[in-house]
């Protein structure tokens, strides 16, 4: 039995005064009072507790308005791109309609179970961030995987400015070779012009410094007199503007239909790049888009150009057919030195196409400039 109801019973059934009660169990008489005044107009179903929440509420957000923030979730999240509380916000004032506070949506959208409230994250102060201080001063590049309606698995080449967030090319291909890097980087460039700098993570189509070669876009930055940058093995946070783009890309991609072939997919991601660059408000721009954050400042271009030779020694085993293999431009070229030599532990030191193969005591045994027309380099005479 709750407080409520023996404090009734002992007024009305004990026929005991209200004083008396009240200071008998240390509550107050009004109260007493109070609840004898329920019971006897409508029971003991009065004497429950009863809601506090006010019958009016004057600033409360009109329901027309909060429709509108549900209806713009609803578009959004249709449509596979951002639908948070900012971004509904931004559209909203874009539609000329005055816009509550972020919180105020949030809050709309909670009650209304379109959100739930996650767990305490991480603070933002914790985190070190880097951004690149003006457009085209580092782009950064990465691929990632899609599939088609058929579960075929195609590849996804981006390209993004990290200081706007533009997304400066997107190319879908059943394979990304290194030589689609660089034609897609060049086409990039010829709308956007050439950047200062290029990130990319350690991948055989960036960079070759693991099989202590250069790839052909190494080659062609260094002709350009633009910077690359790798991050280290297996820290994805370096690349981490064109990781999280990837998420954004897939979850609108996720909202289309499968394409069936490489050039609907195409298609898909081209409308995706032009809704991302000019319409989609960016949270780490000041909810500017990437193409206005893009076109806001001067942009960043190349150094002057670099010396281009590339210097590297490589020890190899001449095989049995008397050749030995060497990377250059990102390609598997044979060279032929003889069978006389199988077995021979050698070095070779490369200067470009400029190429000495040695005895480990230091005989020069075979002596030739690269043909990268030619997967096999024939023997030819070797100087003296």
């Amino acid at each position: 039995m709750s407080l409520a109801r023996y404090v009734v019973d002992a007024v009305v059934i004990d026929g005991r005064s209200v004083r008396d009660v009240a200071r008998t169990h240390g509550v107050s008489k009004s109260w007493v009072a109070l609840l004898v005044s329920r019971y006897r107009n409508s029971g003991y179903e009065a004497l429950e507790p009863r809601s506090r929440r006010p019958k009016t509420v004057p600033r409360r957000t009109p329901d027309a308005l909060e429709d509108a923030i549900v209806e713009l979730r609803k578009q959004l999240s249709e449509l596979g791109v951002d639908a948070g509380a900012d971004t509904i916000g931004w559209h909203l004032a874009q539609q000329g309609i005055a816009s509550p506070s972020t919180s105020t949506i949030w809050r709309v959208l909670k009650r209304r179970g379109f959100v739930t409230p996650e767990p305490a994250k991480r603070p933002k102060a914790s985190f070190i961030r880097f951004e690149a201080a003006l457009p085209n001063e580092c782009w950064q590049a990465d691929v990632t995987h899609w599939a088609l309606a058929d579960g075929t698995d195609v590849e996804i080449l981006d390209f993004e400015d990290d200081h706007s967030r533009l997304l400066i090319a997107a190319t879908a291909r059943k394979v990304t070779k290194a030589a689609d890097v660089l034609e897609t980087f060049h086409q990039a460039a010829a709308t956007w012009g050439y950047p200062a700098s290029l990130l990319t993570d350690n991948g055989a189509i960036f960079n070759a410094r693991s099989r202590a070669g250069r790839t052909r876009l190494e080659t062609e930055l260094a002709r350009l007199g633009i910077i690359y940058k790798h991050s280290r093995p297996y820290h994805p946070q370096t690349c981490g503007k064109i990781e999280r783009f990837h998420q954004t890309l897939k979850k609108f991609l996720t909202k289309q239909p499968p394409p069936a072939t490489i050039a609907e997919l195409q298609a898909q991601i081209d409308r995706f790049a032009d809704y991302y660059n000019n319409k989609r408000p960016h949270r780490a721009k000041a909810r500017r888009t990437p193409k206005a954050a893009y076109d806001a400042l001067d942009k960043a271009r190349p150094g002057s150009p670099v010396a281009s030779t590339h210097f590297r020694v490589r020890a190899d085993r001449i095989d049995n057919a008397g050749k030995v293999t060497l990377r250059y431009d990102s390609k598997l070229l044979k060279i032929g030195v003889g069978r006389a030599h199988k077995h021979t532990p050698v070095r070779l030191y490369v200067a470009d196409r400029d190429v000495r193969i040695h005895t480990l005591d230091g005989q020069l045994i075979r002596q030739l400039t690269l043909d990268p027309t030619r997967t096999y380099q024939p023997i030819h005479d070797t100087p003296n």
